[in-house]
């Protein structure tokens, strides 16, 4: 059994309602502090990756040469033992290394082997992601102890049908976590979404292709940092409550509400993926019915387990507590109104950019004029910036308008970008 990380799970909220008040919001901080001391020498936890490179007809040139070189750097940063494999997508799917369906253990000879066998990939074809995950998931499936992971690179739009898409990803939800990259400025950030979205990973916009090694380098370097392969937040309400949403905010946007599993009638699993040593926040909301001036009710009772073995690593409770004080009944937690300001932000980008897209200038410029703003109280200068590019404000006027010409990889940026977010510092300042 390798290093296990201990857990902790802090509750950040204000539990005052008004004698009207219904909606509770709470933050939960769970960090894991560093893995556990034993008296023996620690082995590292079992791994299985995929590593899936785009090799379709658009990946010609340079393209292809970019990501054989980072391909093979995400070989050579697997560690020893690690299961592996290495895919090449086009309409179809198919294991370069190893021959057959049976996954590779890392070491020195089998490196070699598989950075030959990707050296000589060509590009020829279509772009079926659907299908790539579909292989990765076959592959992985005989792996079920292990953490489960594939990175996955594409510079195209998907060739398959939005149906066969979808279900492909259904198949593969809950079987591991993948996370992607998109190389240029001809890949739909939409697909990729729906990827991180099903398979709780990450999406991340390579601008320059010659960037790639070291982006794949960085996802393989965090994966095999993983210790635990899967925790679920459980999630249990009152009878008379009804749990609204739960969403991972940090350090990216992700919502959990739709991958609930009942537990029962009160009580569901989201599923959180496979951790190491680090620290997220989730969003919780509970509608309560009003309550009498002075009671206090648990709205919420929150534990992080393994599924596997139900063994509870930490827990915490969301209070409410009714007062006609309206000076402690108004008062918002910082980082409750951090974080809904941060998920503000992106769905006034995402508003703005699908808006823009469809040819609504009015309600675009809007959109992104307000997310300009926003961007800029909340100290995030870096998305200022992109929106920058995108709309223009008078800052004598105020007036909005639309940028004519606008780099297809400067909207990507924005897009991709707007799912992540800024943490609170402990001066109440986005960071």
């Amino acid at each position: 059994m390798g290093d296990q990380p201990t857990f902790t799970l802090h509750i950040d909220q204000n539990k005052y309602l008004s004698t009207d008040g219904r909606e509770v919001h709470a933050i939960l901080t769970i960090g894991s502090t560093g893995a556990v001391t034993t008296t023996t020498a620690s082995v590292p936890a079992e791994a299985a990756e995929v590593i899936i490179v785009d090799t379709s007809g658009s990946m010609s040139g340079g393209k292809i040469r970019e990501a054989r070189q980072a391909a093979a750097t995400a070989v050579q940063s697997l560690r020893d033992g690690v299961f592996f494999a290495v895919v090449a997508g086009t309409d179809t799917a198919r294991v370069i290394y190893p021959h057959g369906r049976q996954m590779a253990r890392a070491s020195r000879a089998t490196r070699t082997e598989a950075q030959n066998a990707i050296g000589r990939l060509t590009a020829n074809g279509g772009t079926s992601i659907g299908q790539w995950l579909l292989l990765a998931g076959d592959l992985l499936a005989a792996h079920p102890n292990a953490i489960r992971h594939a990175i996955m690179m594409t510079d195209g739009q998907n060739n398959e049908r939005a149906d066969v898409f979808a279900a492909a990803l259904a198949r593969c939800e809950g079987a591991f976590v993948c996370d992607s990259l998109g190389v240029g400025a001809d890949w739909a950030p939409g697909e990729l979404r729906k990827v991180a979205e099903a398979l709780l990973g990450t999406f991340d916009f390579v601008r320059n292709q010659g960037d790639l090694a070291d982006f794949f380098r960085k996802i393989t370097q965090t994966s095999m940092s993983k210790t635990v392969a899967e925790l679920a937040m459980r999630v249990w309400v009152p009878q008379t409550a009804t749990l609204k949403f739960v969403k991972q905010v940090s350090p990216t946007l992700l919502d959990l509400t739709g991958k609930r599993t009942d537990v029962n009638p009160l009580t569901g699993d989201y599923p959180t993926g496979s951790w190491g040593a680090e620290e997220r926040e989730y969003h919780l909301c509970v509608e309560v019915p009003p309550g009498q001036v002075g009671s206090e009710i648990r709205a919420g009772w929150v534990k992080l387990l393994r599924p596997d073995t139900q063994e509870v690593l930490a827990s915490g409770n969301v209070l409410a507590q009714w007062t006609d004080d309206l000076a402690a009944s108004t008062q918002i937690n910082r980082k409750v109104a951090h974080y809904t300001g941060q998920a503000e932000l992106h769905e006034l980008i995402q508003d703005g950019l699908s808006a823009r897209a469809a040819g609504q200038v009015d309600v675009a410029t809007a959109r992104l004029a307000k997310a300009r703003q926003l961007a800029t109280e909340s100290g995030r200068s870096d998305t200022a910036r992109l929106l920058d590019k995108v709309v223009e404000v008078d800052p004598h006027s105020g007036t909005a308008r639309l940028r004519r010409n606008v780099d297809k990889a400067d909207e990507i940026e924005l897009d991709t970008g707007s799912v992540r977010t800024s943490r609170l510092r402990k001066d109440g300042e986005g960071s």
